[in-house]
Protein backbone atom coordinates (compact mmCIF):
# COMPACT_ATOMS: atom_id res chain seq x y z
CA UNK A 1 0.00 0.00 0.00
CA UNK A 2 1.07 3.58 -0.68
CA UNK A 3 0.76 6.46 1.76
CA UNK A 4 -0.62 9.88 0.78
CA UNK A 5 -1.40 13.13 2.53
CA UNK A 6 -4.60 14.94 1.54
CA UNK A 7 -5.01 18.55 2.68
CA UNK A 8 -8.54 19.71 3.57
CA UNK A 9 -9.87 23.23 4.17
CA UNK A 10 -12.96 23.34 6.42
CA UNK A 11 -15.63 25.70 5.11
CA UNK A 12 -18.29 25.36 7.82
CA UNK A 13 -18.76 23.97 11.31
CA UNK A 14 -18.99 20.18 11.76
CA UNK A 15 -21.57 18.11 13.58
CA UNK A 16 -19.31 15.05 13.42
CA UNK A 17 -15.50 15.20 13.87
CA UNK A 18 -13.37 14.10 10.91
CA UNK A 19 -12.34 10.79 12.46
CA UNK A 20 -10.77 7.97 10.43
CA UNK A 21 -13.37 5.21 10.83
CA UNK A 22 -16.30 7.61 10.30
CA UNK A 23 -14.62 9.08 7.21
CA UNK A 24 -14.15 5.56 5.84
CA UNK A 25 -17.83 4.74 6.35
CA UNK A 26 -19.09 7.80 4.50
CA UNK A 27 -16.54 7.29 1.74
CA UNK A 28 -17.89 3.75 1.23
CA UNK A 29 -21.38 5.19 0.71
CA UNK A 30 -19.89 7.53 -1.87
CA UNK A 31 -18.29 4.57 -3.69
CA UNK A 32 -21.63 2.76 -3.67
CA UNK A 33 -23.18 5.64 -5.65
CA UNK A 34 -20.08 6.23 -7.79
CA UNK A 35 -18.68 2.77 -8.68
CA UNK A 36 -16.03 4.35 -10.92
CA UNK A 37 -14.18 5.53 -7.78
CA UNK A 38 -12.69 2.04 -7.47
CA UNK A 39 -10.93 -0.17 -10.00
CA UNK A 40 -12.63 -3.42 -8.97
CA UNK A 41 -16.24 -4.28 -7.99
CA UNK A 42 -17.05 -2.74 -4.63
CA UNK A 43 -18.67 -5.92 -3.28
CA UNK A 44 -15.42 -7.79 -3.92
CA UNK A 45 -13.42 -5.14 -2.04
CA UNK A 46 -15.83 -5.31 0.92
CA UNK A 47 -15.53 -9.11 1.01
CA UNK A 48 -11.71 -8.90 1.06
CA UNK A 49 -11.62 -5.99 3.52
CA UNK A 50 -11.19 -7.97 6.79
CA UNK A 51 -7.97 -9.47 5.42
CA UNK A 52 -6.88 -6.91 2.82
CA UNK A 53 -7.94 -3.24 3.21
CA UNK A 54 -8.27 -1.28 -0.01
CA UNK A 55 -8.21 2.15 1.71
CA UNK A 56 -7.40 3.29 5.25
CA UNK A 57 -8.06 6.83 6.49
CA UNK A 58 -6.44 8.64 9.39
CA UNK A 59 -8.30 11.26 11.36
CA UNK A 60 -7.84 14.91 10.31
CA UNK A 61 -5.05 16.75 12.14
CA UNK A 62 -4.07 20.46 12.16
CA UNK A 63 -1.36 21.40 9.71
CA UNK A 64 0.75 24.55 9.31
CA UNK A 65 3.93 25.85 7.67
CA UNK A 66 6.82 27.20 9.75
CA UNK A 67 10.09 28.41 8.21
CA UNK A 68 9.41 26.59 4.98
CA UNK A 69 8.60 23.24 6.62
CA UNK A 70 5.25 21.55 7.04
CA UNK A 71 4.27 20.70 10.62
CA UNK A 72 1.44 18.58 12.03
CA UNK A 73 -0.27 18.55 15.42
CA UNK A 74 -0.99 14.98 16.52
CA UNK A 75 -2.50 13.95 19.86
CA UNK A 76 0.01 13.38 22.64
CA UNK A 77 0.89 9.66 22.67
CA UNK A 78 -1.04 7.84 25.39
CA UNK A 79 2.10 6.90 27.32
CA UNK A 80 2.48 6.77 31.12
CA UNK A 81 3.34 10.01 32.91
CA UNK A 82 6.66 8.53 33.99
CA UNK A 83 7.75 8.40 30.36
CA UNK A 84 7.35 12.15 29.85
CA UNK A 85 9.00 12.94 33.18
CA UNK A 86 11.96 10.77 32.20
CA UNK A 87 12.33 12.88 29.06
CA UNK A 88 12.01 16.27 30.81
CA UNK A 89 13.58 15.80 34.28
CA UNK A 90 17.29 16.79 34.50
CA UNK A 91 19.81 14.05 35.20
CA UNK A 92 21.02 13.79 38.80
CA UNK A 93 17.79 15.13 40.36
CA UNK A 94 16.46 11.78 41.54
CA UNK A 95 14.71 13.31 44.57
CA UNK A 96 12.92 15.83 42.40
CA UNK A 97 11.97 13.08 39.93
CA UNK A 98 10.50 10.98 42.72
CA UNK A 99 8.38 13.90 43.93
CA UNK A 100 7.08 14.49 40.43
CA UNK A 101 6.07 10.86 40.12
CA UNK A 102 4.04 11.08 43.32
CA UNK A 103 1.84 14.00 42.22
CA UNK A 104 -0.06 14.77 39.01
CA UNK A 105 1.67 17.11 36.58
CA UNK A 106 -0.90 19.79 35.76
CA UNK A 107 1.28 21.37 33.09
CA UNK A 108 1.61 18.03 31.31
CA UNK A 109 -2.14 17.50 31.27
CA UNK A 110 -2.61 20.72 29.31
CA UNK A 111 -0.03 19.76 26.68
CA UNK A 112 -2.29 17.48 24.68
CA UNK A 113 -0.64 18.05 21.26
CA UNK A 114 2.60 16.73 19.79
CA UNK A 115 4.21 18.78 17.00
CA UNK A 116 5.81 16.64 14.28
CA UNK A 117 7.64 17.98 11.22
CA UNK A 118 7.35 16.59 7.71
CA UNK A 119 10.30 14.24 8.31
CA UNK A 120 8.07 12.47 10.89
CA UNK A 121 10.81 12.30 13.50
CA UNK A 122 9.02 12.26 16.85
CA UNK A 123 10.65 14.49 19.46
CA UNK A 124 9.15 14.11 22.93
CA UNK A 125 10.08 17.71 23.80
CA UNK A 126 7.68 19.18 21.23
CA UNK A 127 4.56 19.02 23.37
CA UNK A 128 2.12 21.93 22.98
CA UNK A 129 -0.98 23.13 24.77
CA UNK A 130 -3.92 24.72 22.95
CA UNK A 131 -2.57 28.26 23.17
CA UNK A 132 0.93 27.32 22.02
CA UNK A 133 -0.52 25.45 19.05
CA UNK A 134 -2.65 28.49 18.22
CA UNK A 135 0.41 30.75 18.02
CA UNK A 136 2.29 28.15 15.95
CA UNK A 137 -0.47 28.04 13.36
CA UNK A 138 -1.15 31.78 13.05
CA UNK A 139 2.62 32.39 12.98
CA UNK A 140 2.64 30.83 9.52
CA UNK A 141 0.30 33.52 8.17
CA UNK A 142 1.61 36.79 6.62
CA UNK A 143 1.61 39.41 9.41
CA UNK A 144 0.06 41.97 7.06
CA UNK A 145 -2.92 39.80 6.10
CA UNK A 146 -6.39 40.69 7.46
CA UNK A 147 -6.82 37.11 8.69
CA UNK A 148 -3.66 37.35 10.80
CA UNK A 149 -4.83 40.58 12.44
CA UNK A 150 -8.28 39.10 13.05
CA UNK A 151 -6.92 35.96 14.70
CA UNK A 152 -4.20 37.72 16.66
CA UNK A 153 -6.80 39.92 18.38
CA UNK A 154 -9.18 37.03 19.06
CA UNK A 155 -10.02 36.24 22.67
CA UNK A 156 -10.60 32.53 22.03
CA UNK A 157 -7.09 31.38 21.18
CA UNK A 158 -7.97 27.83 20.20
CA UNK A 159 -7.87 26.09 16.84
CA UNK A 160 -10.84 23.86 17.61
CA UNK A 161 -13.86 24.91 19.64
CA UNK A 162 -16.98 23.00 20.61
CA UNK A 163 -20.12 25.03 21.25
CA UNK A 164 -23.76 24.18 21.76
CA UNK A 165 -26.18 24.92 18.95
CA UNK A 166 -29.89 25.18 19.87
CA UNK A 167 -32.44 23.17 17.91
CA UNK A 168 -36.21 23.31 17.85
CA UNK A 169 -38.71 20.65 16.90
CA UNK A 170 -42.07 22.06 15.80
CA UNK A 171 -45.42 20.47 16.53
CA UNK A 172 -47.22 20.94 13.22
CA UNK A 173 -50.66 20.85 14.86
CA UNK A 174 -50.13 24.31 16.33
CA UNK A 175 -46.68 25.29 14.88
CA UNK A 176 -45.05 25.68 18.30
CA UNK A 177 -42.58 23.89 20.49
CA UNK A 178 -43.71 22.41 23.77
CA UNK A 179 -43.19 19.33 25.90
CA UNK A 180 -41.42 16.14 24.78
CA UNK A 181 -40.71 15.33 21.99
CA UNK A 182 -41.06 18.96 20.85
CA UNK A 183 -38.93 20.55 23.58
CA UNK A 184 -35.97 22.67 22.38
CA UNK A 185 -32.61 20.97 22.75
CA UNK A 186 -28.91 21.65 22.18
CA UNK A 187 -26.30 19.69 20.18
CA UNK A 188 -22.56 20.24 20.21
CA UNK A 189 -21.02 21.67 17.03
CA UNK A 190 -17.30 21.72 16.24
CA UNK A 191 -15.79 24.94 14.87
CA UNK A 192 -12.35 25.14 13.24
CA UNK A 193 -10.24 28.29 13.28
CA UNK A 194 -10.60 30.35 10.03
CA UNK A 195 -7.79 29.57 7.60
CA UNK A 196 -6.85 26.29 9.30
CA UNK A 197 -5.87 23.39 7.03
CA UNK A 198 -6.21 19.74 8.05
CA UNK A 199 -4.13 16.75 6.97
CA UNK A 200 -5.68 13.33 6.37
CA UNK A 201 -3.26 10.46 5.75
CA UNK A 202 -4.60 7.79 3.41
CA UNK A 203 -3.25 4.32 2.62
CA UNK A 204 -4.23 2.94 -0.79
CA UNK A 205 -4.05 -0.45 -2.45
CA UNK A 206 -3.03 0.47 -5.99
CA UNK A 207 -4.86 -2.45 -7.58
CA UNK A 208 -8.14 -1.25 -6.05
CA UNK A 209 -8.12 2.56 -5.96
CA UNK A 210 -5.97 5.57 -6.89
CA UNK A 211 -5.29 8.86 -5.17
CA UNK A 212 -7.17 10.83 -7.86
CA UNK A 213 -10.25 8.71 -7.21
CA UNK A 214 -10.00 9.23 -3.45
CA UNK A 215 -9.68 13.00 -3.89
CA UNK A 216 -12.65 13.03 -6.23
CA UNK A 217 -14.76 11.12 -3.73
CA UNK A 218 -13.71 13.44 -0.89
CA UNK A 219 -14.53 16.52 -2.98
CA UNK A 220 -18.03 15.19 -3.47
CA UNK A 221 -18.28 14.54 0.29
CA UNK A 222 -17.10 18.07 0.98
CA UNK A 223 -19.73 19.56 -1.32
CA UNK A 224 -22.59 17.50 0.14
CA UNK A 225 -21.44 17.71 3.76
CA UNK A 226 -19.87 15.27 6.17
CA UNK A 227 -21.53 13.69 9.17
CA UNK A 228 -24.48 14.83 11.27
CA UNK A 229 -26.74 17.66 10.07
CA UNK A 230 -25.05 17.85 6.67
CA UNK A 231 -28.45 18.76 5.19
CA UNK A 232 -28.47 21.95 7.32
CA UNK A 233 -25.07 23.11 6.02
CA UNK A 234 -22.62 21.45 8.41
CA UNK A 235 -19.59 19.41 7.41
CA UNK A 236 -18.51 21.29 4.26
CA UNK A 237 -14.84 21.23 3.25
CA UNK A 238 -12.56 21.60 0.22
CA UNK A 239 -9.77 19.31 -0.96
CA UNK A 240 -6.75 21.58 -1.44
CA UNK A 241 -3.95 19.23 -2.53
CA UNK A 242 -2.42 15.79 -2.12
CA UNK A 243 1.09 14.35 -2.12
CA UNK A 244 2.71 10.95 -1.71
CA UNK A 245 4.78 10.21 1.39
CA UNK A 246 7.38 7.47 0.79
CA UNK A 247 6.78 4.89 3.50
CA UNK A 248 10.29 3.50 3.08
CA UNK A 249 11.75 6.82 4.31
CA UNK A 250 9.89 6.74 7.61
CA UNK A 251 12.13 6.71 10.73
CA UNK A 252 12.57 3.38 12.47
CA UNK A 253 11.11 2.40 15.84
CA UNK A 254 10.12 -0.60 17.92
CA UNK A 255 6.59 0.74 18.61
CA UNK A 256 3.85 2.35 16.56
CA UNK A 257 1.82 5.51 17.19
CA UNK A 258 -1.68 5.38 15.67
CA UNK A 259 -3.27 8.29 13.79
CA UNK A 260 -6.87 7.04 13.94
CA UNK A 261 -9.05 4.90 16.22
CA UNK A 262 -8.11 1.23 15.81
CA UNK A 263 -8.97 -2.29 16.94
CA UNK A 264 -5.90 -4.54 17.41
CA UNK A 265 -6.24 -8.28 16.97
CA UNK A 266 -5.84 -10.57 19.96
CA UNK A 267 -2.21 -11.41 20.69
CA UNK A 268 -0.84 -8.90 18.17
CA UNK A 269 1.03 -6.77 20.75
CA UNK A 270 3.32 -7.19 23.76
CA UNK A 271 2.54 -3.84 25.34
CA UNK A 272 -0.25 -1.34 24.75
CA UNK A 273 -0.90 2.21 25.94
CA UNK A 274 -4.22 3.72 24.86
CA UNK A 275 -7.40 5.53 25.81
CA UNK A 276 -10.48 3.33 25.25
CA UNK A 277 -13.22 4.53 22.94
CA UNK A 278 -16.64 2.88 22.70
CA UNK A 279 -18.05 3.50 19.24
CA UNK A 280 -21.85 3.34 19.21
CA UNK A 281 -22.16 3.20 15.46
CA UNK A 282 -25.14 4.07 13.36
CA UNK A 283 -25.89 3.52 9.68
CA UNK A 284 -25.84 6.46 7.32
CA UNK A 285 -27.57 7.36 4.08
CA UNK A 286 -30.70 5.34 3.28
CA UNK A 287 -30.13 2.82 6.10
CA UNK A 288 -30.36 5.65 8.63
CA UNK A 289 -34.17 5.43 8.32
CA UNK A 290 -34.38 1.63 8.40
CA UNK A 291 -36.12 -0.30 11.19
CA UNK A 292 -32.80 -0.84 12.99
CA UNK A 293 -30.27 1.88 12.05
CA UNK A 294 -27.90 1.07 14.92
CA UNK A 295 -24.73 -0.99 14.71
CA UNK A 296 -23.20 -3.16 17.40
CA UNK A 297 -20.98 -1.15 19.79
CA UNK A 298 -17.22 -1.57 19.30
CA UNK A 299 -14.45 -0.94 21.83
CA UNK A 300 -11.59 0.83 20.06
CA UNK A 301 -8.24 2.34 20.97
CA UNK A 302 -8.44 6.11 20.56
CA UNK A 303 -6.08 7.85 18.13
CA UNK A 304 -2.70 8.42 19.77
CA UNK A 305 -2.43 4.87 21.06
CA UNK A 306 1.02 3.27 21.31
CA UNK A 307 1.51 -0.45 20.66
CA UNK A 308 4.61 -2.62 20.82
CA UNK A 309 3.89 -5.41 18.30
CA UNK A 310 4.43 -9.01 19.27
CA UNK A 311 6.01 -9.71 15.87
CA UNK A 312 8.52 -7.51 14.07
CA UNK A 313 6.69 -8.24 10.81
CA UNK A 314 3.91 -5.88 11.95
CA UNK A 315 6.28 -2.92 11.51
CA UNK A 316 6.88 -3.90 7.88
CA UNK A 317 3.36 -2.87 6.81
CA UNK A 318 2.06 0.71 7.08
CA UNK A 319 -1.23 -0.06 8.85
CA UNK A 320 -2.24 -1.47 12.21
CA UNK A 321 -5.39 -3.20 13.43
CA UNK A 322 -8.08 -5.25 11.74
CA UNK A 323 -11.25 -4.92 9.68
CA UNK A 324 -14.56 -5.04 11.55
CA UNK A 325 -17.42 -7.31 10.51
CA UNK A 326 -20.69 -8.48 12.07
CA UNK A 327 -21.61 -4.90 12.96
CA UNK A 328 -25.17 -4.85 11.66
CA UNK A 329 -28.26 -7.02 11.57
CA UNK A 330 -29.84 -4.75 8.97
CA UNK A 331 -27.02 -5.08 6.40
CA UNK A 332 -24.89 -8.18 6.96
CA UNK A 333 -22.19 -7.00 4.54
CA UNK A 334 -21.38 -3.95 6.67
CA UNK A 335 -17.68 -3.49 7.46
CA UNK A 336 -15.94 -0.98 9.70
CA UNK A 337 -12.45 0.45 9.75
CA UNK A 338 -10.51 -1.01 12.65
CA UNK A 339 -7.30 -0.22 10.79
CA UNK A 340 -5.20 2.89 11.35
CA UNK A 341 -2.14 4.47 9.73
CA UNK A 342 0.69 4.93 12.20
CA UNK A 343 4.10 6.50 12.77
CA UNK A 344 7.07 4.46 14.09
CA UNK A 345 8.05 5.45 17.62
CA UNK A 346 11.08 4.89 19.85
CA UNK A 347 10.37 4.06 23.48
CA UNK A 348 13.79 4.66 25.02
CA UNK A 349 13.67 5.25 28.76
CA UNK A 350 10.04 4.20 29.24
CA UNK A 351 9.04 2.97 32.70
CA UNK A 352 5.39 2.09 32.33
Amino acid sequence: MRLYEIVLRPQTAFGTPLVGDTLFGQFCWQVLYQPDLVKRPFEQLVTEYPEKPFVVFSSAWPRWVEQGRVWYAFPRPALPRSFWQEQTTPAGSSGCREKLRQRPDKALKKKRWLAVADDFQIDHRRLLDDRELWHKVIGGLPPTSPLYRQLYRSENQRLIMIQGQPHNTINRWHNRTGSEPFRPYTLDVLFYCPGLTLAVFVLLAEDAIGIDQVCRGLRQLGRCGFGRDASTGLGRFEVAESREIPWQQMPSGEALFTLAPSVPTAGSYRRAYYQPLVRFGRHGDRLATSRNPFKAPVVMAQAGAVFVPALDEALARPWWGCGLTGLSKTETKTVGQGYAPYLPLQLEGIHG
